[in-house]
């Protein structure tokens, strides 16, 4: 996922309207009428769009990219909906199971009959319904990762991804260290999976020649208790620069224990779990003190944006839909500029809300900007290029918020 994104924080139940039930380990929202919209049959006075995301397991921290488009829907449905029709939400739990993912898509598909998949979460989860989704053409939409092969048009036409890819950020990163410390000795922690080993390649591909400079790696499952053992063996390497490629959970271990060993390596984090509220803050703001990330939306905790209209519009959002949000989780921002995202490619494709008109028009977007991205960042995409956002900014804990630096680095030309 791109912005900023995140651990202990679960967003307790919208209180919506939206209705919530359990059935064999899913946790399913349906929208537009509550739970009787659940009987209603697909026609044309509804769309159907279909999510699978993590409501339990090692990664439910991101409970909320399921929570907020549930209750982004729900505004929209109140405003009249899309072109007379409704939008009916349904979100399934996997766990962060692949296998369960397969099943609880299968499920929108065949029996809930979807006509997008939209915004589910994760590239090992999301890499598993790949070729059953393209292969019953399917839109498979702003998936929640940046695994750069959900831009890859030619093999997965019609997959596309959202946030900035993993390898582009972690060629930013690498070009950072490049500039700043050229003699840097590097450790590596990732995530023994599609994501973890996405944003190790971009930056390897960023070093280059100077790859070499990695003098220690190691890697950990999502399943995973702690990975306390993998830190105490990349301090042990003598490395000075920190690679965190990991998800919420993980990085707010790994800042607690680097700072219980007395470790100070410059500390590069990934997007994904950058969030202050889920992840800096659990493992202390002064641990966390000079990470270096990357962004591409407006942060909630900067008071830069204080006055911002664009900040007003969303608090009041949240104020009527989903009143006990954590506004300060990153993912609250990643989540709203999403769903206005999918907002944009329902209304561009009018009346006609086929699979294939709603997968054309997401690979149709031209400058789209929600007013919570950064300035100088927009949303472009084409059939020939499934990457809806392509540039972001690095950023800079000082104990107490973000700071930018340095230029918005754009990648649409250098894949």
């Amino acid at each position: 996922m791109a912005g900023r994104g995140r651990i202990h924080a679960m967003l307790r139940a919208a209180r919506t309207g939206t209705a919530l039930c359990a059935a064999a380990g899913a946790l399913a929202l349906a929208l537009a009428g509550g739970a009787q919209a659940q009987d209603k049959p697909a026609g044309k006075d509804e769309i159907r769009i279909g999510n699978v995301n993590a409501y339990s397991g090692p990664a439910a921290v991101y409970a909320v990219l399921g929570k907020v488009p549930a209750a982004y829907f729900r505004m929209m449905n109140d405003q009249g909906g899309v072109g007379g029709r409704q939008i009916r939400f349904i979100t399934y739990d996997d766990a962060y199971s692949p296998p369960k993912t397969v099943e609880q898509t299968r499920k929108l598909v065949e029996n809930d009959q979807v006509a997008v998949m939209y915004g589910s979460l994760g590239a090992p989860t999301s890499s598993a319904t790949l070729k059953y989704l393209n292969g019953h053409k399917i839109p498979h939409i702003f998936i929640a990762s940046g695994a750069t092969k959900f831009g890859d048009q030619a093999a997965w036409p019609w997959t596309m991804g959202f946030q900035p890819s993993y390898q582009t950020e972690g060629k930013a990163f690498a070009a950072n260290i490049l500039q700043t410390r050229p003699d840097a000795k590097i450790a590596v922690l990732y995530q023994n999976d599609d994501f973890g080993r996405d944003v190790l390649k971009g930056f390897k591909d960023g070093l280059g020649d100077k790859a070499k400079m990695i003098v220690a790696e190691a890697s950990y499952e999502s399943t995973d208790p702690t990975i306390d053992s993998q830190i105490v063996k990349l301090k042990a390497s003598g490395a000075d620069v920190f690679m965190n490629m990991t998800t919420p959970k993980f990085a707010a271990q790994a800042i607690r224990k680097i700072a219980e060993l007395g470790w100070k390596p410059t500390h590069y984090l990934g997007s994904n779990a950058n969030s202050i509220a889920a992840v800096l803050g659990p493992a202390g703001l002064d641990n966390a003190k000079d990470i270096i990330s990357s962004a591409y939306l407006k942060d909630a905790n900067d008071p830069e944006w204080k006055d911002d209209p664009a900040f007003k519009k969303w608090n009041a959002f949240y104020d009527k839909y989903l009143p006990d949000a954590d506004r300060k989780d990153a993912l609250t921002v990643y989540a709203y500029v999403a769903a206005q995202t999918m907002e944009q490619v329902l209304r561009q494709a009018g009346d006609d809300v086929t699979p294939a008109n709603i997968m054309k028009q997401a690979a149709n977007l031209k400058h789209f900007r929600s007013d919570l991205l950064l300035p100088g960042i927009e949303i472009n995409t084409a059939p020939d290029d499934h990457y809806p956002i392509e540039q972001l900014q690095l950023i800079r804990f000082d104990g107490k918020q973000y700071v930018r630096f340095g230029p918005v680095i754009d990648s649409s030309k250098k894949r």
